[in-house]
């Protein structure tokens, strides 16, 4: 499968031809991949090109000819970004809502707050913490420096 292929420089020029949106020579990515040298570049845009993921123009640029799933990622219009990403979303979610229970029941309420409810929102806390470090984490991984956001 073609997503096995896909890890390293590969996924950079990949990701970077894919953001792009538009033709790019080897030139281009080089300098967008922060690859060593347009040879680097060549040899990675020729790999893709075999696995029918990009295609050559007659002017020898390269565009996207299919977006495959990567593992662990999810495609965000241009973007490749870690589902990671998403769960911790989901629990900063969680964690607003438990922080809003806390906060009406104390202070508006007047009710006392378990204990456990606080244990409760200190580990949805750390599950939020712990999935965007790691989400951030990927997400750097797979991005070229000079193209992180």
């Amino acid at each position: 499968m073609a997503n096995e292929e896909l890890e390293g420089n590969t996924l950079n020029v990949y990701t970077y031809v894919a953001k792009e949106g538009r033709p790019v020579g080897t030139r281009d990515v080089t300098r967008g991949a922060n690859l060593s040298s347009p040879s680097v570049a060549h040899r990675h845009l020729i790999k893709l090109e075999a696995l029918g993921l990009i295609e050559k123009n007659e002017y020898g640029e390269y565009l996207l000819k299919e977006k495959v799933d990567v593992n662990g990622h999810v495609w965000v219009g241009r973007s490749l970004v870690p589902r990671l990403i998403f769960y911790a979303f989901f629990y900063m979610g969680a964690l607003g809502a438990e922080i809003t229970i806390i906060v009406l029941s104390s202070f508006v309420l007047g009710f006392n707050v378990e204990v456990s409810f606080f244990f409760l929102t200190a580990m949805t806390a750390v599950a939020m913490i712990l999935f965007l470090t790691e989400g951030i984490r990927l997400h750097r991984k797979v991005q070229p420096p000079n193209t992180q956001n």
